[in-house]
């Protein structure tokens, strides 16, 4: 099999972190309407978010065995297909009891082709052989943020959530694969000692997945409740209030491009402190003020911070001598996605006893503790 130029892999793997962001950036900018249309409130949209959340932390140990097993890229690709599918069955949900099958299903999907990509992502930067993992997640945050777009848009022309999400899924879904089929040989993992089935982190990758969790319980707590917290805290519309995540993808996109240069010049440990220190500032705007622009330049802030953790763990984990990429991946995942997805029903419980913005205040403590596990992130000496 011909190997593809640095130019063509990175297309490719690029592709698949814009498919993921763009599906998911949908999702979250409609939360708002599919609450609306099926009667639900902050508790109940909680509990909906943690069948997301646990439709992915299921999904993780099995992405990885199989990423392993079968290679990354074509597990990736066939997950791909799956994860669209689901994204349309939540559009076409007729009640509270089909929509928890399929966010379920959306999160299995979401979480599977989070572990496999990223496991195709280390197989590229070795094979380009420059720092190339931060670029990948910024196409991550492109994507989410063209998908917000498409909600402020469908929001604006009054289109229902079906068929926004089928007629936008099918759109990405054609773009990305035209773009991801190349001539990729997958690494595959012998029959020797197999990973745990259950692949938890130990040792340096268990503080690894924690700064990864306390980054991931900000950017999820972006992705579902922005909106809400708009509407609720600085009180504007709909439309307005979806460009709050749009904003924030934005800072992530733009922050991600230059990271891969940033960790070249300060090293991950010192980026990764410095990212600590933005979201924790950003944080602290967003929930300190109870005006748009200053929540949306909180919003900007945490884009910032949080954009360069995810980038940094997979990276670091990818390294690991004692586990397999896929398996490793998998592990810190866990934890790090994990919180991305049980960051959203945990502060809707928050806000349900107490207020949404004593919910988003939890995350500044959590940004804090960014900078005291900084020094997780840096790269094994052999």
């Amino acid at each position: 099999m011909p190997t593809p130029s640095n130019r063509a892999t990175w297309l490719a793997v690029s592709a698949m972190f814009v498919l993921n962001g763009a599906l998911y950036g949908m999702w979250a900018s409609r939360i708002p309407a599919a609450a609306q249309l099926h009667g639900l409130d902050k508790a109940d949209l909680g509990l909906l978010l943690l069948l997301l959340a646990g439709g992915a932390i299921a999904a993780f140990p099995l992405a990885g065995r199989v990423a392993d097993a079968r290679g990354a890229a074509p597990v990736t690709l066939a997950i791909a297909v799956a994860y669209a599918v689901a994204l349309c069955l939540i559009g076409l949900a007729p009640s509270v009891a089909w929509l928890a099958l399929a966010l379920f299903a959306f999160g299995a999907t979401h979480g599977a082709m989070d572990v496999a990509m990223n496991t195709w992502a280390g197989e590229a930067e070795a094979h380009i052989a420059r720092p190339v993992m931060s670029s990948f997640h910024a196409m991550f945050s492109l994507g989410a943020g063209l998908g917000a777009a498409s909600g402020y848009a469908a929001e604006r022309m009054e289109i229902g959530i079906a068929p926004h999400f089928i007629i936008g899924a099918a759109i990405i879904l054609v773009l990305t694969m035209m773009l991801a089929r190349v001539p990729w040989a997958s690494q595959k993992q012998g029959s020797g000692a197999k990973p745990p089935l259950f692949p938890f982190p130990r040792g340096p990758l268990i503080a690894v997945g924690l700064i990864a969790f306390c980054s991931s319980m900000g950017e999820g707590a972006m992705v579902d409740w922005s909106a809400l917290f708009l509407v609720d805290i600085a009180q504007v519309d709909g439309a307005r209030a979806a460009l709050g995540y749009t904003i924030f993808s934005v800072a992530m996109v733009v922050t991600r491009l230059l990271g891969d240069q940033v960790t070249y010049r300060l090293g991950p440990v010192k980026t990764a402190r410095l990212a600590g220190v933005f979201a924790t500032i950003g944080t602290l705007f967003a929930v300190g003020f109870a005006s748009y622009g200053m929540a949306l330049l909180g919003f900007v802030f945490m884009g910032v911070g949080y954009a360069v953790i995810m980038p940094l763990a997979f990276s670091r984990a990818a390294r690991d001598p004692h586990l397999p990429p896929g398996s490793a991946i998998a592990s810190v995942a866990t934890l790090g996605y994990g919180g991305l997805l049980l960051g959203p029903p945990v502060i809707g419980f928050i806000a349900h006893a107490t207020s949404l913005r004593l919910g988003f205040g939890v995350l500044a403590a959590l940004a804090g503790l960014i900078i005291v596990l900084a020094y997780a992130v840096r790269r094994p000496s052999n």
